[in-house]
C-alpha cells in the first residue's frame, strides 16, 4: 500500500459519498468500506469474517468484521453508515469487543471518519486507546498509521513497532512543544559555557529554530510514510505530483482568525500567491521580518525561504519560483503544499501568534489553516 493507492481510494469513496450522503450502514459497507478492507490487504471471505460473534458477560454481540490470521481475529472492524456520526459510545463498544477477545487492533469507520484503536496490557491493566484518527480527506497523510493495520504488518508483528514509534514520537513532540523555552535556554547555556560567551545572544533563537525543526520532522514522520522527508522536494516532478504543479484549479485558502473572528482570508487559484499574501500580511501587521533577521531566513537547512533579494546563498536553484513580498522581500515557493502550510505556521509563530490548524483544532488565539479551493 502506497500513497497513490490511498489517494485512489479516497477519490473513489468521496465520489460515492457525495452522490449518496445519507447512505445507511449496509450500503456504506458494500460501496465504501469493503474497498478500504481491500486497501489494507483484508479480503472477504478469505481472511475476513462478517458478523463475528463476541461474548460480553452473558450476552453475545456481533462485530461487523473480524480480520483473521490463521482463523483467529487479529483485528476487529466496526462499521457505521455514512448517515451516522461516530460517537464515544461506538468507540467504547469496539473497545469492549477488543478487550473481551484479546484483540489488539481495531478500526471504527462510517466511511467519512476513521478511528484506529490499540489494545495494550500493562501489568494487569488492560486499556484501549485511539492511536490516531482522520477524516476521509486526511487518510493519505496517515500512511504510517494505516500500515500498522494492514494484514502484512499485523501478521509480521510490525504493527506493534509502528504503534510504539508513533506513541514515542507523539510524546517527544509534546515535550518539545511544552518545554521549548526551557530546552532552548538549556541548549544556549551549554553552548555559551563550552564554546564562547559571545554566543549568548545568538544561541537561544537558533536553539528554538532547531526545536521547531525537530517538531516538524516528527509531524512529517507520524503523518506520512514512516521516514522523515526533506523540507524541499527533490525535483519539480515531485512537486507536480503533490500540488498539481501549482496550476489553476489547485487553489489554496489561508484563513487567519483571532478569538473566533476572521482577521483575513487569502484565496487564490495558485497556491504560491495565497502563501505570499499571507506572509506579506504578517510582515505588514505583525512585524515578521525583525523576528527572522538576519536575512536570509534559512529555517534549519541551506535553502533560503525569505530574503531581501530573489536568491539563496547556498543553493543556486532556490528562489527560482519566488514571489515578491511587502517591503521588497522575496519568498521561495518551490515546495509542496504540505511544506507551504508548515512554513506558514512557523512564520506565524515567529510573529508571536499561536497557531492551530483545521485538522487538529484550535490551539490558541490564532488559527491558521490551508485548504483546497472548491472549484
Amino acid at each position: 500500500m502506497d500513497e497513490a493507492e490511498v489517494k485512489d481510494y479516497v477519490e473513489h469513496a468521496r465520489s460515492i459519498i457525495d452522490d449518496a450522503p445519507q447512505m445507511d450502514e449496509a450500503n456504506t459497507k458494500a460501496a465504501v468500506l469493503r474497498d478500504f478492507l481491500d486497501l489494507l490487504g483484508w479480503e472477504i471471505p478469505t481472511n475476513t469474517q462478517l458478523e463475528y460473534s463476541v461474548k460480553v458477560g452473558t450476552r453475545s454481540y456481533k462485530v461487523d468484521y473480524a480480520l483473521l490470521l490463521e482463523g483467529a481475529p487479529g483485528a476487529f472492524f466496526e462499521a457505521k453508515g455514512v448517515d451516522t456520526a461516530l460517537s464515544s459510545d461506538h468507540r467504547e463498544q469496539l473497545a469492549t469487543y477488543m478487550k473481551n477477545e484479546n484483540v489488539n487492533w481495531g478500526i471504527l469507520s462510517n466511511g467519512n471518519e476513521y478511528q484506529f484503536l490499540r489494545r495494550e496490557v500493562v501489568d494487569t491493566n488492560v486499556s484501549v486507546e485511539v492511536l490516531t484518527e482522520a477524516n476521509l480527506r486526511q487518510l493519505p497523510e496517515q500512511l504510517t498509521s494505516l500500515r500498522a493495520f494492514t494484514k502484512a504488518a499485523i501478521e509480521a508483528g510490525d504493527s506493534e513497532k509502528i504503534a510504539n514509534r508513533i506513541e514515542e514520537l507523539k510524546t517527544a513532540r509534546t515535550t518539545l512543544e511544552e518545554g521549548k523555552d526551557n530546552l532552548s535556554a538549556d541548549i544556549a547555556s551549554v553552548l555559551t559555557q563550552n564554546v564562547s560567551e559571545t554566543l549568548s545572544t545568538l544561541a537561544e533563537p537558533k536553539a528554538k529554530e532547531m526545536i521547531d525543526e525537530l517538531i516538524r520532522e516528527i509531524e512529517e514522520e507520524i503523518d506520512t510514510d514512516g521516514s522523515p522527508s526533506p523540507i524541499e522536494p527533490a525535483d519539480q516532478e515531485s512537486i507536480d505530483q503533490d500540488v498539481g504543479g501549482d496550476s489553476e484549479g489547485q487553489g489554496y485558502i489561508v484563513r487567519l482568525q483571532n478569538e473566533g473572528k476572521t482577521l483575513e482570508t487569502f484565496s487564490k487559484d495558485v497556491q504560491s500567491d495565497a502563501m505570499a499574501e499571507a506572509v506579506s500580511y504578517l510582515i505588514e501587521n505583525y512585524d515578521l521580518i525583525p523576528e527572522i533577521e538576519p536575512l536570509p531566513y534559512i529555517p534549519g537547512r541551506e535553502k533560503a525561504i525569505i530574503n531581501d533579494e530573489p536568491s539563496s546563498p547556498h543553493d543556486e536553484e532556490a528562489m527560482r519560483d519566488y514571489r515578491e513580498l511587502s517591503g521588497g522581500y522575496y519568498l521561495d515557493t518551490h515546495m509542496s503544499a504540505k511544506n507551504k502550510k508548515s512554513h506558514l505556521r512557523r512564520l506565524a509563530e515567529k510573529s508571536g501568534l499561536e497557531v492551530g490548524s483545521q485538522e487538529i483544532g484550535d490551539l490558541g488565539r490564532l488559527r491558521l489553516w490551508c485548504e483546497e479551493s472548491v472549484s
